[in-house]
């Protein structure tokens, strides 16, 4: 039987402009008939790595980076070990692992590396200086076949083989796609929905005008005059996941992986898009975060909100919210469940129904309540 960890959670944002469309607008999507503000998996996933980097509850060599700036990570290293100006020698080693560098400096595409396998690479430079030195006289520029051939067969063979996540837990979590090497692919252990406002939502704008400071007294009006595009929306959040497939990407270390459970939980409810905040400043947490050990299938709640909540004059929409994602699983679990769902909770709005699950103080609590019970199920 499966295991499936579960984040429900519903989060209130003042007026803001979280993630963007290509126009400037707050992104949206028609769910149940009607607009509803989203924000994108994409988003949140990367406010969700940024988070927990800045938490620090991960080891940095377990960290991860995504950039097209690999041989600039790289020369830093290799300066620090006493090698200068060593471009040449980078190009070779990152085309002998599969890699082309632009004469610009950066890679073809964005690059998602464990700092472990970064680590490596310098490190294998530096093993190998001498015999790549010696491959390279004389050359300054090539094609990725060419510095490829021209690298030493020893430094070709592992190349390779360092790039296997070294047990990075972004890179096991999320997964990644390297287009030249599909056989260093790594499927993701967790899975994030596209945020949806659980009401129906308009775009409003803001128009905006900004004075000089050392205007004249004979010039009148504005300085510069432009407009936003703003919402405000309570949003139903969701992710899974799998702790089983966690531990098999990251080598069967248990302790790693239940620390990047706890880390990503206390992230997932942390994390806040930087999209427009200098111009909102929308830092509003989660009213309501729930988590959920399921061992069927795991089940997305969105539907709860497929017919949109309206708001009342006596109830808060994230409290009306709360109701309606309680009722619904309710009905999904009763149908497709198999009555071994656990539940935890953090519950600001008083809403979420006392007998369904273990209600915690904070979100210290809640997250070593996760860990506590999924290694529980994962046992020695």
């Amino acid at each position: 039987m499966g295991l499936f960890i579960e984040f429900h959670l519903i989060q209130n944002f003042a007026p803001s402009n979280l993630n963007r469309d290509d126009t400037g607008a707050p992104k949206d999507a028609i769910f149940g008939g009607q607009r509803r503000a989203r924000v994108s998996s994409q988003c949140f996933k990367r406010a969700i790595r940024l988070k927990s980097a800045e938490l620090g509850a991960i080891p940095s060599e377990f960290g991860s980076v995504r950039t097209l700036k690999l041989k600039e990570l790289l020369a830093k290293q290799l300066t620090d070990r006493g090698h200068a100006n060593a471009d040449i020698q980078i190009v070779t080693a990152l085309a002998a692992a599969g890699f082309k560098v632009k004469d610009d400096g950066k890679t073809e595409y964005l690059l998602f590396l464990g700092q472990g396998e970064i680590d490596q690479l310098a490190e294998l430079i530096h093993t190998h200086w001498d015999a790549l030195c010696a491959s390279t006289i004389g050359e300054t520029k090539k094609t990725k076949k060419e510095a490829k051939a021209s690298a030493p067969p020893e430094v070709i063979k592992e190349a390779k083989a360092i790039l296997n996540g070294q047990k990075a837990v972004d890179v096991a979590m999320f997964g990644r796609m390297l287009a030249d090497l599909p056989e260093v692919n790594q499927y993701a252990a967790c899975q994030v929905a596209h945020a949806i406002s659980t009401h129906r939502v308009e775009r409003e704008f803001d128009y905006f005008t900004a004075v000089d400071d050392k205007g004249d007294i004979d010039e009148t009006g504005a300085g510069m005059i432009g407009q936003v595009e703003f919402n405000s929306a309570t949003f139903y959040r969701y992710a899974v996941i799998d702790p089983l497939k966690l531990l098999e990407n990251l080598k069967g270390d248990k302790d790693l992986a239940l620390e990047g459970i706890g880390a990503f939980t206390q992230a997932m409810a942390r994390a806040i898009p930087t999209g427009k905040q200098n111009t909102f400043a929308a830092h509003n947490p989660p009213s309501f975060v729930g988590v959920v050990l399921r061992h069927s299938s795991p089940f997305n709640l969105a539907n709860a909100f497929e017919k949109p909540v309206w708001p009342r004059q006596d109830q808060e929409l994230t409290a009306l919210s709360v109701e309606k994602l309680a009722e619904h699983d309710a009905k999904v679990t009763g149908a497709y469940g198999d009555g071994k769902d656990a539940w935890a909770y953090l519950d600001l709005t008083g809403a979420w129904p006392e007998t369904k699950g273990s209600s915690q103080k904070d979100l210290n609590t809640l997250a070593e309540w996760v860990v506590k019970h999924v290694s529980t199920e994962l046992g020695a």
